[in-house]
């Protein structure tokens, strides 16, 4: 097969050369952009109780051990970005790797989360609303929580369009006030374990928790399918690469770094809630973010209030920086010639892809009204879809990583651990748990909804629905006005320039070796 050397950032698009406004944030806005998009307080809430259900104790292990994966594809979209400074990220670097078909799907996959979950993360944010001011029966009430709902995907697509830097600065905010609230949360609950003035059933943490060795493989990889996702969505900083200072390097550090700060995060969240509240108290929420409110009332009392706001920033901030990387996708996509050309429209105030984002939020909202008018349950089921798509664009881009810096793989330890073999375990994984979810899903029981679509549960029908219409329209755009996108050779490798820049020469004096040497 011919091989074709990739150009680095020198040569492939730079910054602002799509009209998108370079230099509109810095790391630190990357990084709270990458922290808001996992909606933390929402995602360990979500789904504590069903790890401690699964692992029991060592609920906390399973927390630690799914972060690994992540933060392994977390370098790949470090040393992909240094390589190749895109804002499709997944779409841009399968594509120059492995091809344009399986590029394609790739971008596909990054679209399809988007208009899967922007919706329901709004849904949180209007309920918990409710739920914190007293108003129970609104919370209760379908059509109003799902018109409040509608307005906040609205008013957060308008600011996405707004600008980069009003979305980062709201951010910052919301960041600060997400994360402050479960940091106190955690300071309160250690204190008062050390003090020992909580109610009957709290225990004291041990470090046998972080252990996964009480653990069955069963049990391990239950935990580990509830766990991996909720670390989704750091990468959106990288998405922004092309309107970041330091746009080659920064995007990727905050998202190493996003990582980081969610496992210490989870891990101080879960062990203090397990230690406050007892395994048996948590496991009584299995599958229900009503957690935080009864936790809240057991260990802030009257200030409970504050992790129901932590759970209403989560969900604002995490509908918004969705947007984000679903509209910067659409966007390479259709300046590589794969997508329609008014994707790559940009609004000429504001620097930011326009008709794309627009056009996210508005997909986003019919699927969301669509779904919650045949039921709650097919909402639900709709985002445990989620979980393919995720293990599916994540996993590619750890291979994707490995293929393009192959040359180089050899020529210093750093490059053999980080760039191939880190990414390739971190890919490895990730399909793993594919297949396992697969399996899981297929099974109609296993749904909320308890429907079975041709045989198999209402999660995977949908999955495979997506990507059956992914399929579709690819090959109407190749038959039609693609045919210069598909005609790409793929199997590109980084060049020397990006690859000395990244990894220094081999030993001191020493240069990279040449393509072909």
């Amino acid at each position: 097969m011919s091989e074709v050397e990739g150009t680095g950032p020198g040569s492939t698009t730079t910054a602002g050369k799509k009209g998108l406004k370079a230099n509109a944030i810095g790391f630190w806005e990357g990084l709270s952009i990458g922290l808001d998009a996992t909606a933390p307080a929402y995602s360990i809430a979500a789904v504590l109780g069903s790890m401690v259900v699964v692992a029991g104790i060592h609920a906390p292990a399973v927390i630690w051990l799914s972060f690994v994966p992540m933060f392994l594809i977390a370098g790949a979209f470090l040393y992909m970005n240094r390589a190749d400074t895109d804002c499709g990220t997944t779409f841009s670097w399968v594509t120059r790797a492995m091809g344009p078909w399986i590029g394609w799907i790739g971008g596909w996959a990054v679209f399809t989360t988007g208009v899967l979950v922007i919706g329901s993360l709004a849904d949180v944010a209007a309920r918990y609303l409710f739920v914190m001011v007293g108003a129970d029966d609104l919370a209760a009430n379908r059509t109003v929580v799902i018109t409040v709902a509608v307005v906040i995907v609205l008013v957060m697509t308008w600011l996405c369009v707004r600008g980069t830097e009003a979305s980062a600065k709201f951010q910052v905010w919301l960041v600060f006030a997400q994360v402050g609230a479960l940091l106190l949360f955690v300071l309160v609950a250690v204190v008062r374990l050390f003090m020992g003035n909580l109610p009957a059933g709290a225990t004291n943490p041990d470090w046998s928790w972080l252990s996964p060795s009480g653990l069955t493989s069963d049990q391990l990889v239950s935990g580990l399918l509830i766990g991996v996702f909720i670390y989704w969505g750091w990468e959106s900083a990288v998405n922004l690469s092309e309107e970041s200072e330091d746009g080659d390097t920064a995007p990727g550090r905050a998202g190493i770094w996003s990582t980081v700060i969610l496992v210490v995060t989870y891990l101080g969240v879960g062990i203090v809630t397990i230690a406050a509240g007892g395994v048996d108290f948590v496991t009584g929420y299995d599958d229900d973010d009503a957690l935080f409110g009864a936790i809240g009332d057991l260990v802030l009392g009257p200030f409970a209030f504050i992790l129901l706001l932590s759970i209403i920033t989560s969900g604002i901030a995490s509908t918004q920086t969705t947007i984000l990387p679903a509209s910067r996708v659409s966007l390479s996509m259709a300046s590589a010639g794969a997508f329609p050309k008014i994707f790559s429209r940009i609004h000429p105030s504001y620097g930011t892809p326009s008709f794309s984002t627009w056009f996210i939020g508005g997909v986003a909202i019919l699927w969301y009204v669509g779904a919650s008018a045949v039921s709650d349950n097919f909402l639900f089921d709709s985002i445990s879809a989620l979980s393919l798509m995720i293990a599916f664009y994540y996993a590619l881009t750890g291979v994707a990583c490995a293929i393009y810096w192959r040359r180089r793989l050899f020529t210093s330890v750093k490059a053999f651990l980080f760039i191939g073999v880190g990414p390739l375990v971190g890919a490895a994984t990730l399909f793993y748990l594919l297949f396992e979810s697969v399996r899981s899903l297929a099974d109609p029981e296993a749904s909320y909804s308890g429907t079975s679509v041709l045989g198999v549960g209402l999660p995977l029908a949908i999955a495979v629905f997506f990507l059956g219409l992914g399929l579709v329209l690819m090959l109407v755009w190749r038959f039609s006005v693609g045919a210069a996108f598909f005609s790409r050779k793929g199997f590109e490798t980084v060049s020397d320039a990006v690859a000395l820049a990244a990894l220094g020469p081999t030993r001191p004096g020493a240069a990279l070796p040449k393509d072909g040497e």
